[in-house]
């Protein structure tokens, strides 16, 4: 009793010392501008956007599509191109990966896990994760091409181009979002390093 007696008080002092050194901040003379008054991209002013491409191959080896990466204050927004034929039809994973490294065609491992790997924690519906490579997965259509926008607020650019680079895998089934370790989506079936 008398322990937490002691430790309640030193509490309180520290809290009381450290109010008391903190000054207030004197505001500024003119009034801050409002949202509507600060300028945008009607007047030439867009936040700083790193961008980053990639060339998709398939499993023999051959470019299949590309994907263009566009980071913003908040996060990634993603485009994906498939050519006809660099798909089977229907849904497919789509995952960033932690490695820039898509030398190993067919297989794609080379590419490590993906970005943020949590043990258990992969998919966007799982409540230990989701992982910060997991995407919805991107669909193609009857011809095997496919054309996919997406936005994530997961990661930012800077984890994507760090000194070991990334990558872009798509799988050759469907991301269930739940299924440890990948969702269920089967061999890597695509691969492309982000530059």
């Amino acid at each position: 009793m008398l322990d937490r007696l002691a430790i309640s008080l030193f509490a309180l002092s520290l809290a009381a010392c450290s109010q008391e050194a903190a000054q207030p901040q004197e505001l500024p003379d003119e009034p801050l501008p409002t949202v509507a008054e600060m300028p945008g991209p009607a007047d030439g002013v867009y936040p700083s956007m790193m961008r980053s491409t990639a060339s998709i191959i398939g499993d023999e080896g051959t470019e299949i599509g590309t994907a263009n990466l566009l980071g913003g204050p908040n996060g990634i927004l993603l485009r994906v191109e498939i050519a006809p034929g660099g798909l089977t039809p229907g849904w497919h994973g789509l995952h960033l990966h932690m490695v820039g490294d898509c030398s190993d065609i067919g297989t794609f491992k080379a590419s490590g896990g993906h970005v943020g790997m949590i043990e258990g924690g992969h998919g966007l519906l799982n409540p230990k994760g989701p992982e910060s490579g997991d995407i919805p997965n991107i669909w193609a259509g009857a011809d095997g091409a496919a054309g996919y926008e997406a936005f994530t607020t997961l990661t930012q650019m800077s984890d994507l181009t760090d000194a070991d680079g990334s990558a872009i895998l798509i799988h050759e089934g469907e991301d269930d979002h739940m299924s440890q370790p990948i969702g269920g989506a089967g061999a890597r079936v695509a691969c492309g390093v982000i530059k």
